[in-house]
């Protein structure tokens, strides 16, 4: 299958606190490296789309020089290939190319060639606001990236409109949020926040995310470049507004195998410690104490790299640990 079978199985067996949450939304978790089809964990790009998708060059790339937090961040690159350009981008659905006409392409969960094939990220919360952090460079005088969260229920596709290739999908749609970039290099990392405009009182069942750095989906420009970091969502239902949300973080350190996780702010919300090997295999999930500080003993793991994220209604923050 595309997606390591514990990362896709562990999606079911989070907390309702882990699906009010983009998962890798950091960008530390990786697979296929090397490889061209190099890719963040429950995202895909065109070198893991359908038919034409995956004959163009590679456009997502993990970037290890350039980031914002952590170690990693996503890069996405509009490239000239042969006789065509290709947009840079990457989705948490999959990138369909059903012929070789551009205006044809679209993001869906479902894969055009392969209809087991479904692709969506669980996530049953009703954010206020979608966050994140970019660097943009153009390629173009009028290109711009863009960065856009679609909640919906059952299967969505986008563009939504009935086309040859896909039906209208615009009755799941419970409410989206977009963020374009300005027309112009940004060449230091600057954060985003956009509102998500809802359609639906329901709640969702999942979230598309589609990334690319080119939003004019006919462009014939190549060479933008979109960097892209600690994605999140923020809740301001308890009155917290989204510029606070550094208010609601902890301190995660370790010694001696031991880790410990200081929130900074008392709070009676529940949250979730996520251990991760390098591999990206789920190796423990930790209920934690609401805001006391907790000491958790992990000598039973091997010394190594690991990652972790602590998940809650207050909560998306994501690391790494050297045991």
């Amino acid at each position: 299958m595309k997606k390591i079978i514990t990362l896709i199985s562990i999606v079911f067996t989070y907390s309702t606190f882990a699906q009010t949450t983009i998962q890798n939304g950091d960008f530390e978790l990786w697979e296929n490296i090397g490889s061209d089809k190099e890719e963040p964990t429950f995202f895909n790009s065109n070198k893991t789309g359908t038919d034409w998708a995956t004959s163009g060059p590679q456009t997502c790339f993990r970037d290890a020089s350039v980031f914002h937090a952590g170690t990693y961040s996503v890069r996405i690159e509009t490239k000239t290939f042969v006789f065509a350009v290709v947009n840079g981008s990457i989705t948490t659905g999959i990138i369909n190319a059903p012929t070789t006409s551009k205006e044809d392409g679209y993001v869906g969960t479902i894969k055009n060639t392969d209809l087991s094939d479904i692709r969506r990220m669980d996530f049953v919360g009703r954010p206020d606001s979608l966050v994140g952090w970019y660097q943009y460079t153009q390629g173009g005088k009028d290109e711009i990236g863009k960065v856009k969260a679609i909640l919906h229920t059952g299967n969505y596709y986008d563009p939504e409109a009935a086309s040859a290739y896909h039906p209208d999908s615009s009755i799941n749609k419970i409410g989206e949020a977009e963020f374009l970039t300005p027309a112009s290099d940004i060449a230091t990392w600057t954060r985003f926040a956009v509102a998500f405009t809802y359609v639906s009182s329901n709640n969702p069942s999942y979230i598309m995310l589609n990334i690319t750095s080119s939003n004019d989906q006919l462009t014939s420009t190549g060479g933008s470049k979109l960097w892209l970091d600690d994605l999140a969502v923020v809740y301001n239902s308890a009155g917290v507004s989204e510029n606070r949300l550094s208010e609601n973080r902890a301190n995660v350190s370790v010694h001696n195998k031991i880790i410990s996780i200081d929130f900074i702010y008392a709070t009676q919300k529940k949250r979730t410690l996520l251990i991760y090997d390098v591999t990206g295999k789920l190796i423990s999930i930790e209920q934690l104490s609401k805001s006391e500080k907790t000491s958790i003993d992990f000598s039973r793991l091997n010394s190594g790299l690991y990652f972790y994220q602590l998940c809650g209604e207050d909560i998306q923050e994501s690391g790494k640990l050297i045991l």
